[in-house]
């Protein structure tokens, strides 16, 4: 798979305020001649398939909800550089820390649009309670066990977010 086994990222977290996520790497580092990286589906490997599929590659991410990075249900920690392309009401998600699972991963992961999961990450803002929490956890683990939205329909991994497009795009300050 690569070394280190650990793969750490830079995430913006609750208030925008950047940590170190850390998964267990699904992809080798290969890169073209010109030291470009490979494709994702060049880069992602059989084991890599299957720790995604079982979700078992986010068990490191326990970590950084011990550390108070992350809770157990929120928004999923998305990349640094999605910041300065989230309209206001989606950088709403940055209000709640973020969570190992969340609303829009049991309502469909990586097989619904950028736009539906954002969306799906402010109803969970706006409906914040004990139960729903509850509830998304149980339903996630029903989603872990059939496997379900693992994959978009056109790639092995949920393509780049570019922002909305008919929608004012707010500033990160």
């Amino acid at each position: 798979l690569g070394s280190p086994v650990i793969f750490k990222q830079q995430r913006p977290g609750l208030n925008e305020k950047i940590f170190t996520m850390y998964k267990f790497r699904t992809m080798t580092d290969e890169r073209d001649e010109n030291g470009e990286l490979l494709p994702d589906e060049v880069r992602l490997t059989s084991f890599g398939t299957w720790l995604r599929s079982t979700s078992l590659d986010e068990l490191p991410e326990l970590w950084n909800i011990l550390k108070g990075d992350m809770s157990f249900v929120g928004p999923r920690p998305l990349l640094v550089k999605y910041l300065s392309l989230y309209n206001d009401e989606q950088r709403r998600r940055h209000t709640v820390r973020p969570g190992l699972t969340g609303l829009a991963q049991v309502g469909g992961r990586n097989s619904i649009s950028w736009e539906e999961k954002l969306e799906l990450d402010t109803i969970y803002i706006d409906n914040i309670t004990l139960f729903f929490d509850t509830k998304i956890l149980i339903d996630t683990v029903f989603a872990v066990i059939a496997r379900q939205g693992i994959s978009s329909q056109t790639s092995v991994t949920m393509h780049e977010f570019k922002g909305t497009s008919n929608q004012k795009r707010s500033v990160s300050p």
